[in-house]
């Protein structure tokens, strides 16, 4: 069981719990003010490596079915921060997103765009000794959410990484960049402008691989000043 220090989030950084354009928080978010709790032993302690959990190919998404998936083969690779700048190492990163036509495969989702029956949109893997992760996945398509007339969701991938400890524990979306569904997205939108930026991934050529794939590199920082945002969908 490993510990971490505990620091305070600094404010300025996440989308506020009411976000009036996102629409859906104005029935989650608080009612009331949040409560303070001292920090104990549980808070700065977390899961330990899953190790013989992880199967061969939960990394690479376009090689767990029969055949290949449609759509767009990219590379996405990163690295897991602490707040100190230093790797997070052995941390589970899971990874989900939808299809190339932008539809997920999950029984709520209604959207009339076709399922790819070799590709199911999920992934996971461990970060090595440097905090390094990596994917082999299709670029998700944009897809329509309803929450306001003629709402397109920007391509999107979601990542969920425990880090460290429970106060290290993050969920956030990777965008692609320049995209121009991003100005009119409210979830997007709802983190302060200052941190939108660590929420979009970097076109990297040095991780292209030649007929192949497009790269793309996305570092997770959790907690501290250059913090990746929580972004839940």
């Amino acid at each position: 069981m490993e510990t971490a220090p505990y620091r305070r989030v600094r404010p300025g950084l996440h989308p506020p719990n009411d976000s009036p354009e996102y629409h859906s928080t104005r029935l989650r978010c608080p009612r009331q003010p949040l409560v303070a709790i001292p920090q104990t032993l549980s808070e700065i302690t977390g899961p330990v490596a899953v190790h013989g959990r992880i199967g061969p190919l939960d990394h690479d998404l376009t090689r767990q079915h029969a055949g290949a998936p449609l759509g767009e083969r990219i590379i996405l690779e990163g690295r897991v921060l602490d707040e100190d700048g230093g790797p997070v190492r052995e941390t589970l990163v899971e990874l989900w997103q939808c299809n190339a036509a932008g539809r997920y495969a999950h029984r709520g989702d209604e959207h009339d765009a076709p399922l790819d029956p070799n590709f199911t949109g999920a992934g996971r893997t461990l970060t090595d000794a440097e905090g390094r992760y990596r994917f082999i996945t299709i670029k998700p398509g944009a897809y329509p959410w309803r929450n306001h007339p003629n709402a397109w969701r920007p391509a999107h991938i979601h990542l969920s990484v425990f880090g460290s400890s429970f106060l290290t524990r993050l969920i956030t979306q990777m965008f692609f960049p320049g995209d121009p569904l991003l100005a009119f997205d409210p979830i997007f939108n709802s983190v302060p402008e200052g941190a939108r930026g660590r929420l979009v991934a970097s076109f990297d050529f040095g991780l292209t691989k030649a007929e192949w794939a497009l790269g793309y590199r996305f570092d997770i920082v959790l907690r501290g000043r250059e913090a990746t945002p929580v972004v839940e969908a």
